[in-house]
């Protein structure tokens, strides 16, 4: 923090300030609940509950409060305020500290800063704060928008809002940039709340319609930046790859020779959905016959891809899970590019994309072709991402993040017959850095595909769009 006169006496008159509409605040709140709700609306969204949170700028503690937190810490230099936090809310921790000097023990999964108008250094704040992230840990910050500034200062004349005198308005851009420049990654920048009062019907309409639409959601009130901290690159981790089969036997011997080794150690998980052409024995033949490799046979359900991976997933040991599909029409030699984009913290799940290179002249057929297109245009739009190939079988993650994931399994309301989407909405709820990384997409040359029935399979690609786009867009 830096330390200068002019900008001490600015701090001075803030937590001032905020000692002085102390009462106010607690009746604002009371008098403005469609507001609050909404905007604890929103926070719930990308901050689960049950998380360990710092919230900077807390104020009296009420959103950190209805975010519920398994750990609470709030951090704001008004002691007013904070004595009144403390008072209601004596489950939670609170220190009266400046944002842009705090001095708390321990990590946090999210990091929620608000009121960025009465911050004076909001890159001290940044730099502060590393100490208490984690790897996986999100900065979350909550500002106005500028458009709003003469509403609001109009608002403020009438009595309809409190008067806060210091105003830094700031824009998204300029703190995705703050963000660049601090050491952390801007993830998504995410528009709230177009009606902040409550008109029956109308307000509901704006707020949960027309504030995701283009154009509409440029007047929304609230601005909410997203970033992810960027910790040093360096280290090696082991890897499980991961290989769902039914039926693949001429594939399982090319599989176990191509796949190399990567990081500290490289497992080799067969998934076996109960093959009736010897699949399961031949891994065990491979198992036999190449010692110096680590492979396991994990039996599958036969239910569904899906099922089947889960069940390799849930046996492997790595710290970074791959997916092979058996047919190899990704090539093996290809999975070195994804495992240093996880290792080097490029990103957190990295899709594969076959839509760039060009294709073997029967990789895939033409209406496969479209369908793609269509999704990827689809699921861009729903998770304001760009995903070229939803279906691409090759996924990379942390396995410690698919355990994250994994509790929101089977809640988007459609069953995934083939686990991308469940992979792919767990993402994005839990606002990882998603990366599509293009691969050669080869012909099979043994067996026969599994994705027949193509209009079948299209409606039910449909009803997960259709999932997705009111469980993550319009929540």
């Amino acid at each position: 923090m830096i330390k200068y006169p002019h900008l001490d006496d600015l701090r001075e008159q803030i937590a001032k300030k905020n000692d002085e509409i102390t009462p106010k605040r607690i009746k604002w709140i009371n008098a403005n609940k469609y507001y609050y709700r909404q905007l604890v609306k929103h926070l719930s969204h990308i901050i689960e509950p049950g998380a360990k949170v710092m919230h900077l700028r807390c104020s009296i503690g009420y959103l950190l409060n209805e975010l519920q937190p398994a750990v609470g810490v709030g951090i704001d230099d008004s002691g007013a305020q904070i004595a009144e936090a403390q008072r209601k809310y004596p489950n939670l921790e609170f220190h009266n500290q400046s944002p842009e000097a705090t001095e708390v023990a321990g990590k946090f999964d999210y990091i929620l800063i608000t009121s960025v108008e009465d911050i004076i250094d909001l890159q001290a704040v940044m730099l502060c704060i590393k100490k208490n992230c984690y790897p996986h840990t999100r900065i979350v910050i909550v500002n106005y928008h500028f458009l709003w500034q003469p509403l609001v200062k109009l608002a403020e004349k009438l009595n309809l809002r409190i008067p806060q005198k210091q105003h830094n308005w700031i824009s998204a851009w300029d703190i995705n940039g703050i963000c660049s420049i601090s050491g952390y990654e801007p993830l998504i920048n995410r528009r709230a709340i177009l009606m902040p009062y409550n008109i029956p019907l109308i307000s509901w309409f704006a707020n949960k319609i027309l504030a995701r639409l283009p154009f509409f959601r440029f007047f929304t009130l609230h601005r909410i930046n997203v970033a992810r901290y960027l910790p040093d690159p360096n280290g090696d981790y082991s890897v499980s790859v991961c290989i769902p089969c039914r039926n693949e036997v001429g594939n399982i011997e090319s599989a176990v020779l191509r796949v190399p080794m990567m990081g500290t150690h490289t497992e080799i998980i067969f998934g076996d959905d109960k093959s009736t052409d010897g699949t399961g024995d031949k891994v065990l033949e491979m198992i036999a016959k190449h010692p110096e490799k680590d492979i396991k046979l994990v039996p599958g359900p036969a239910i569904c891809k899906a099922t089947n991976v889960w069940s390799c997933f849930d046996s492997a040991q790595g710290d970074i899970l791959m997916i092979l599909d058996a047919d190899l029409t990704v090539i093996p030699e290809e999975l070195p590019y994804f495992y240093e984009a996880i290792a080097r913290r490029r990103a957190e799940f990295v899709n594969g994309s076959r839509l760039v290179y060009p294709m073997h002249d029967e990789a895939m057929r033409l209406f496969n072709i479209i369908g793609n297109k269509f999704f990827s245009i689809a699921f861009s739009f729903v998770l304001d991402l760009t995903i070229k190939d939803t279906l691409c079988g090759t996924k990379v993650l942390w396995r410690s993040d698919y355990e994250r994931i994994k509790k929101l399994r089977g809640s988007w309301g459609v069953n995934d017959r083939w686990g991308d989407y469940e992979l792919i909405f767990g993402a994005a709820k839990k606002h990882l850095k998603i990366l599509d990384l293009p691969v050669h997409y080869m012909e099979r040359t043994y067996g026969e595909t599994k994705m027949t029935d193509r209009f079948k399979n299209g409606r039910i690609m449909l009803n997960q769009v259709w999932a997705a786009l009111w469980k993550i867009k319009f929540y």
